[in-house]
């Protein structure tokens, strides 16, 4: 897809204080500003290319989430060499997880960049990552993979990437309690439905019934936060039984 000239074609120069920014983020000089200006354009900006086609950041997200998980998949297997399809595949999930990259996006400031007609106290937490995949996605487009790769290793697996505590790292609690249920053959529910309490923001609240036996409860903003922390919650109570099944 060619963007127009309008949106593609000014000068690094001219771009100012979000032109520095960047570079103090990235560590090296863009060539294109104007790719990172597209990593933070949210959708309600309603820009268009040439041809009618949306531009925003959502497919640099796209191009950036397939990029981290090559460049982390590529660490992993050189760093693990014992590690089979199934142990690099779990580590790689703990890595590029919607709660780490969310991690990553807000460590960066990310959000000050962000172009919208929404007030940015509105969006949710998966903003910080969203945008954080975008970036990368830019990175892999102005400077090609080395860079991408470069950028990757400086900033998330230096700081953040320790194997023997990503081995004890839970990304879903949830999926945790459900293998254990199956494996133990027991049936289990999720009860989720609306909460009315007084909160500005609309809550949900969750039941989890393990059996016959309603072992936890939870409210969150939203269906799946609340299914977490129940299911954190069901866990704990069943640790010992979980660890050793």
């Amino acid at each position: 897809m060619k963007l127009t000239s309008k949106i593609f074609n000014s000068h690094p120069n001219a771009d100012g204080d979000f032109f520095l920014g960047i570079k103090r983020i990235l560590g090296f000089k863009p060539k294109n500003i104007e790719i990172y200006k597209t990593a933070f354009l949210h959708r309600s900006m309603n820009k268009r290319d040439d041809k009618g086609n949306p531009v925003n950041y959502e497919r640099l997200e796209f191009l950036g989430d397939s990029m981290l998980g090559t460049i982390i998949s590529k660490y992993l297997y050189n760093e693990v060499p014992e590690g089979d399809e199934g142990y690099l595949t779990k580590m790689r999930s703990k890595v590029v997880s919607r709660k780490h990259l969310n991690e990553l996006g807000k460590d960066l400031g990310l959000l000050k960049f962000v172009e919208s007609r929404i007030p940015k106290a509105h969006f949710g937490e998966n903003i910080h990552g969203n945008v954080f995949e975008a970036l990368v996605g830019a990175i892999y487009l102005d400077k090609g993979y080395n860079y991408c790769e470069k950028f990757i290793d400086e900033r998330v697996i230096e700081p953040y990437v320790d194997i023997e505590q990503l081995e004890g790292k839970v990304i879903s609690y949830k999926s945790l309690v459900i293998e254990w249920c199956q494996k133990e053959k027991k049936p289990f529910n999720y009860n989720v439905y609306e909460d009315t309490g007084n909160d500005e923001l609309k809550h949900f609240a969750v039941k989890l019934t393990i059996g016959d036996r309603m072992l936890a409860k939870a409210r969150a903003t939203s269906k799946k936060k609340a299914e977490e922390k129940a299911s954190k919650r069901a866990y704990f109570a069943l640790q010992s039984k979980i660890e050793n099944q």
